[in-house]
């Protein structure tokens, strides 16, 4: 065989075959790559939406008193002895007596049967339960017919909560519906007989509650609308929303909330519409709200963005970002602020002193948004929020009657999410949600009004018509003010 001559220059095409083959193999690596890349992201993706799922599951549980792992020393529980008992009290005898009984001694000891000296008298008290047992009415309703009209007249009893006659004569009276409605709306207990079968002795099925709460509804109506208007007249009102199920489809849960009164709606959009349903798109007032991102659409009010939510954000962004410089600034100014708060509200700064604290933070945090952050896109997400929400993060510095936060609402869903956990998520039908909204939104104004939600009740059952009963009223709304 001849040597083969490497000064021989090499065929054209087969160098331009093994460069096409070369770029096929990086275009298949650079896809793979790229796949490989796409698959990390997504299962980073994943992990991280897990990890924020156990971290709000710590805030949400249904054992809020589980502690996970038992405590190696725990602390003996009870009082401490000695001087840290701390202060020392009892019950109180009652002011009434009811029924006195008498307890004589025995006529021999119980121990070796000698006989018994009397020495004194003691007394002990029980506050006992009364024993129920249902009061069973009998309405003897006049019937007659109008002599010009010839339309048929029936009479009433202030007692009654229904002119039907008939087949629906026998009915729940005020009371035990005003019971049922308050166990199911504000403690959360499923529709059930055995309580009232085996506490109150009252026989009743599961479809007659459920009538009778949807009746107290469609009496509470016209109350529901006065409280809607309240709300929306109030110069300061506090959102939030949660969510919630109608016939095993996701709703929202939206309250707003002023000092006396608080309105729920189950409505299907967490958006700008639900919002803005009760209060107008056009509501000239302050709005207090944890930073939803429909909020902001509210051009027409002041804002106060709630700081427990902010700061909890910064304290999660710094388990993550130990010592990260830009979050670590932002949680002591907002910190710095509320302690300004407390200050002024104790009279210990001057109004001119505050006045020059709350532009100093709106100075010191104005300056760190304006740096770009380049920590990761946790970080710079809370950066874009915060320059979003600027204008209403101190208008509590402003306005000492504002809160910083968001509690009010946080408080009046607090009923509804133990609700939810026990109820299986929500209503089972649209018309439970409406009936839902509407119970609720009274029971927890009279809640703040420090009313007897029973007598609230027992006042909407009686009323011939659907009215506003005087109990309750209406909160006269104030101004609006910036």
């Amino acid at each position: 065989m001849p040597p083969r001559d490497e000064g021989l220059p090499r065929d054209p095409q087969q160098i331009i075959d093994e460069q096409t083959r070369r770029i096929a193999e990086l275009e298949a690596d650079l896809r793979r790559s790229e796949a490989e890349r796409q698959r990390l992201r997504r299962e980073n993706e994943k992990l991280k939406d897990e990890l924020e799922t156990a971290r709000r599951a710590v805030y949400r549980q249904a054992a809020p008193f589980s502690r996970g792992t038992r405590v190696a020393a725990p602390k003996r529980p009870g009082r401490r002895a000695g001087a840290a008992y701390g202060r020392r009290a009892h019950r109180r005898p009652p002011p009434r007596i009811d029924e006195r009984y008498d307890a004589p001694l025995p006529a021999s000891c119980p121990h070796c049967h000698g006989a018994v000296r009397p020495l004194r008298v003691a007394t002990q008290y029980h506050e006992e339960l009364p024993v129920q047992r249902p009061i069973v009415r009998a309405f003897r309703i006049a019937i007659g017919r109008c002599a010009q009209c010839r339309r048929r007249v029936q009479g009433r009893h202030p007692l009654q909560t229904s002119d039907a006659l008939g087949a629906a004569a026998v009915q729940l009276g005020p009371q035990a519906v005003a019971c049922a409605v308050l166990l199911n709306k504000r403690y959360g207990l499923p529709y059930g007989k055995a309580l009232l079968r085996d506490r109150f002795r009252l026989r009743v099925t599961r479809g007659g509650l459920v009538h009778a709460v949807h009746r107290a509804a469609r009496q509470a109506q016209p109350t529901y609308g006065a409280l809607r208007a309240t709300v929306r007249g109030s110069p300061v009102v506090t959102m939030d929303e949660t969510s919630w199920r109608v016939d095993a489809h996701l709703q929202w849960l939206w309250t707003w909330v002023t000092p006396e009164t608080t309105v729920y709606a189950i409505l299907p959009g967490r958006g700008l519409a639900q919002a803005a349903s009760v209060i107008g798109l056009d509501y000239p007032g302050v709005l207090q709200h944890d930073g939803w991102h429909s909020y902001r659409y509210f051009t027409a009010a002041a804002h106060q963005t709630c700081l427990a939510h902010l700061l909890r954000r910064c304290r999660t962004l710094l388990l993550d970002h130990p010592g990260q410089r830009f979050v670590g600034a932002v949680k002591q100014i907002l910190q710095a602020a509320l302690a300004m708060r407390d200050a002024a509200h104790a009279g210990t700064v001057s109004a001119h002193g505050l006045a020059v604290a709350r532009g100093q933070y709106a100075e010191r945090l104005g300056r760190l948004l304006e740096r770009p952050v380049r920590a990761g896109r946790p970080i710079a997400l809370l950066q874009q929020h915060l320059i979003a929400e600027f204008a209403g993060l101190f208008s509590f510095l402003f306005d000492p009657t504002l809160d910083a936060t968001n509690w009010r609402a946080e408080q009046a869903l607090r009923p509804a999410v133990v609700t939810r956990k026990l109820c299986g998520g929500g209503n089972r039908t649209r018309r439970g949600a409406d009936s839902q909204q509407v119970l609720a939104s009274v029971l927890r104004t009279a809640h703040q009004r420090d009313l007897d939600a029973t007598d609230v009740l027992v006042a909407l059952l009686t009323a011939p018509t659907p009215t506003v009963p005087p109990l309750l009223g209406s909160a006269a709304p104030m101004p609006p003010t910036r």
